[in-house]
């Protein structure tokens, strides 16, 4: 989906030296800074997130566990 936003300045140019330093395009970096914002403000999203991440720290305290 292709759309058009305005966006102030001092933003675009943050994004474009975020996405130059990534190697991302600016709609790759918008795409996820929506993504976040809209993961952030809906509460099933916030779950979803939040999963990942929980698996994904639970991993690493067992791999540095001795047992």
């Amino acid at each position: 989906m292709k759309t058009v936003v305005s966006v102030p300045d001092d933003v675009f140019a943050k994004v474009e030296r975020l996405a130059h330093r990534a190697r991302r395009s600016r709609s790759e970096v918008y795409s996820a800074v929506l993504r976040e914002y809209v993961a952030r403000h809906e509460p099933d999203e916030v779950t979803e997130t939040i999963d990942p991440f929980v698996a994904a720290a639970a991993r690493c305290v067992l791999e540095r566990t001795e047992w």
